[in-house]
């Protein structure tokens, strides 16, 4: 099966939720809708899922215009992020439900129903009720009852986003591996890259309710086609900083000057944006054209086992993220390096017109 959204818009009280989205799926494809808050991300879906019409532009499957069609007469499900099951009904049941009203026989209810369970890890829980499960228990069988009628699109509207962050990392590295055999749509919303990254297939970047880029993941993190998406698609965002480009070499807000190296060669003289991830940026030199940057630190914000560093000099700000515990006091006066091969270039209108040749790493 097949999405397509043509020149979709929606429009509420004057005010433009989304504007003039193009979007075609792919069969089988697993797909990552990636936003800030308020982005459109849940606005697309519910479109996608026929709960809304579409103010212009049509929603096609398998060719067939839907546009019109209510959610009821659509082969889909759909995943919020609250534990959304009915509390009356036991897990079986609850799994079960969708099949029932489709008046399946028992016998083929009881045998999808089992294996979905076990694909899950809650056959031993079929037989409880909402009320006595854990938050993780009660979102698995929620998406249990989505999955288990083999619909031709399931929509994920940040299922994960209530748990905590190990049974995250376990859902959705089930959720990748599930949707490795199961010949059908799905579409997971998230502000959060790195989930985007984790998931993998493809991503739409949303912001304000327009489509910045859609493509195969890796692809667009690492050939983001405008600063916005580059910035979107890195927690914390990219560090962007002015330079200024001549023939010889780059110079950083007229201070900070180092010798143009071979991936930025290309680039002709004027002036840039220069992106760099927080995550390439480091405590000492990893190669021959890190380059050295005197700074004062003004936060180390500790987060599990990871820490961000905010750092500046006397003419921008940097972000550091870095692996491990690290403690640093305001004020402090540090070095820090970041790698000039992996420098993105984007053009005074925010356009991409370099990234790092190569490609290895996040």
């Amino acid at each position: 099966m097949s999405l397509i959204l043509e020149n979709v818009s929606r429009v509420v009280d004057g005010e433009h939720w989304i504007s003039d989205i193009s979007l075609s799926l792919e069969p089988g494809s697993f797909n990552v809708l990636l936003g800030r808050t308020l982005s459109g991300k849940t606005t697309l879906m519910r479109l996608m899922a026929g709960l809304d019409r579409p103010s212009k532009g049509r929603v096609l499957m398998n060719g067939v215009d839907v546009t019109g069609v209510p959610v009821r007469d659509r082969n889909l499900s759909m995943v919020y992020q609250q534990f959304i099951n009915y509390p009356n009904l036991t897990v079986y049941d609850n799994i079960a439900s969708p099949l029932q009203l489709a008046k399946m026989p028992e016998s083929v209810i009881r045998e999808r129903v089992l294996e979905t369970a076990s694909m899950l890890h809650i056959e031993a829980l079929l037989d409880r009720y909402p009320m006595e499960l854990s938050g993780g228990q009660q979102q698995r069988t929620a998406m249990a009852r989505a999955l288990v009628k083999d619909a031709q699109l399931i929509l994920f509207d940040e299922p994960l986003v209530n748990l905590d962050y190990k049974l995250r990392e376990e859902l959705r590295e089930e959720l990748r591996e599930l949707f490795k055999v199961r010949n059908c749509i799905a579409v997971y919303a998230t502000t959060e890259p790195n989930e985007a990254l984790a998931l993998g297939g493809y991503t739409a970047v949303l912001h304000e309710g327009q489509l910045l880029q859609y493509g195969k993941t890796p692809e667009v993190y690492h050939r983001p086609k405008d600063i916005i998406t580059a910035e979107m698609f890195s927690e914390p965002p990219i560090n962007v900083v002015k330079g200024l480009v001549t023939d010889t070499e780059v110079t950083f807000d007229e201070t900070v000057h180092f010798q143009l190296n071979a991936d930025l060669r290309n680039l002709p003289p004027g002036q840039y944006n220069f992106g760099v991830r927080a995550s390439h940026i480091g405590l000492v030199p990893h190669a021959d054209d890190d380059l050295e940057l005197p700074v004062t630190v003004d936060l180390a914000e500790i987060s599990g086992s990871e820490t961000f560093l905010h750092v500046r000099n006397d003419h921008f700000d940097l972000v550091l993220h870095l692996s491990g515990v690290h403690e640093y006091h305001v004020d402090e006066k540090i070095k820090v390096y970041f790698p000039t091969h992996k420098l993105y270039a984007f053009d005074l209108d925010g356009q991409f017109v370099h990234g790092p040749r190569r490609l290895t790493g996040a």
